[in-house]
């Protein structure tokens, strides 16, 4: 019997690896484990709680050079008065509610989900992004078409 969603994420991660994007990869071969194995009675907890955990995982990225002394208070403080610093600022802001409307979004409306997961995929994969860009996209999406 043919599974079609073992062979997408094969495919996916074919792209992926020759790519050389390995974020993507080793997420993918996680997931094919996790679908292959007793494992997959996972995926509910995965598909609830996996962007939280996720978004935990990288804010702690993000946030790690204030908290090991690599980034000093005093330079964190001195940003505000830079300009760049301030624009930045600002556009985190800004990327930050955008990604909120899009969590939103991703939960009221699921069907926008494989066009954004196939988009974001082929950005990660063919244009060398970062796979941040789910929630991003939803949020811009939701601002397209007036949802949230």
């Amino acid at each position: 019997m043919f599974d079609m969603t073992l062979f997408i994420l094969l495919v996916l991660t074919g792209m992926s690896y020759f790519s050389h994007n390995m974020t993507v990869t080793i997420a993918l071969l996680v997931l094919i484990v996790v679908r292959m194995t007793p494992l997959n009675a996972l995926f509910p907890w995965i598909e609830k709680q996996g962007v939280t955990v996720g978004i935990v995982i990288l804010t702690i990225g993000v946030i790690a050079p204030i908290a090991s002394g690599t980034l000093p208070g005093s330079t964190l403080l001195g940003s505000f008065l830079h300009w760049k610093s301030l624009l930045a600022i600002a556009i985190g802001i800004f990327v930050s509610w955008v990604g909120g409307r899009g969590v939103s979004l991703m939960s009221s409306q699921p069907t926008i989900v494989g066009g954004l997961l196939i988009g974001t995929l082929i950005g990660v994969s063919l244009f060398r992004g970062v796979p941040v860009g789910p929630l991003i996209a939803a949020g811009l999406v939701s601002l397209f078409i007036g949802k949230m």
